[in-house]
């Protein structure tokens, strides 16, 4: 681990799973070293993976098999910025169609319940518009939709 910062998260022993489907989904991500465990432990035992370290578009993780005691939250999500509609429902239909679930404004979870907010660049730019009027359009468009339709959107910013 090269590192000075990591982002760990729990899994239950299913954390070199979710990091091969993350290498396999995101651009510039990859599985790393994958540890077995020197002994058991309260969620496994001796040689099961332990921790997986992981990159997700760049970003330093590491997998943890701590078990079924603690689950993934909205409390922490990975927000990906798109460029387009395509990659928005490419990233959107690849989380959601491998067991993942939909939720409101770009948040979805994948399997391991972890949450994604799958965001593209022009709703950023839409809600930040200088013009309040047309940001108010935007974000309202927003609130009503799962996945992000850009243009609907960038109708919406328009008036």
């Amino acid at each position: 681990m090269t590192s000075k910062n990591t982002i760990c998260l729990w899994y239950d022993g299913t954390a070199l799973d979710a990091a091969k489907f993350y290498a396999d989904t995101f651009p510039d991500s990859a599985v790393g070293a994958v540890h077995r465990a020197p002994g058991d432990y309260p969620a496994g035992k001796e040689g099961d993976i332990l921790t997986v370290e992981f990159a997700v578009m760049g970003i330093p993780c590491l997998g943890l098999n701590g078990g079924p005691a603690f689950k993934h939250n909205e409390a922490f999500s990975f927000q990906v910025a798109t460029d387009n509609q395509a990659e928005t429902d490419r990233l959107w239909n690849a989380i959601i169609g491998n067991g993942g679930q939909e939720s409101a404004c770009g948040w979805c979870k994948d399997k391991w319940g972890l949450s994604w907010q799958i965001t593209p660049r022009a709703l950023i730019a839409a809600i930040a518009d200088p013009d309040p009027a047309a940001a108010k359009r935007a974000f309202e468009a927003m609130m009503e939709m799962t996945k992000i339709d850009i243009a609907a959107i960038e109708a919406a910013r328009r008036g």
